[in-house]
């Protein structure tokens, strides 16, 4: 009994991972078919995008490394 468990929820959670994707995948699809965004505006949205995910990455780094150091750890290689 116990051995049917992982094949039960590896198989829903590929069945619901996979539909849920599918409708992302679709909803997107769609928007872009109903505003047609340029070239130009795609690359500023994109560059805010990156530039926000590499303030917040070193925001988590320092954290880290303050808070390691705080508590005693020896961060030297």
């Amino acid at each position: 009994m116990i051995d049917w468990v992982p094949i039960v929820f590896v198989t829903f959670k590929v069945l619901v991972f996979g539909t849920a994707m599918f409708f992302a995948i679709k909803w997107h699809y769609d928007q872009g078919k109903k505003k047609g965004a340029s070239r130009r505006e795609l690359l500023v949205a994109s560059g805010k995008i990156v530039a926000v995910f590499t303030l917040l990455l070193l925001c988590v780094l320092l954290f880290t490394f303050g808070l390691a150091t705080m508590l005693g750890m020896d961060l030297n290689l």
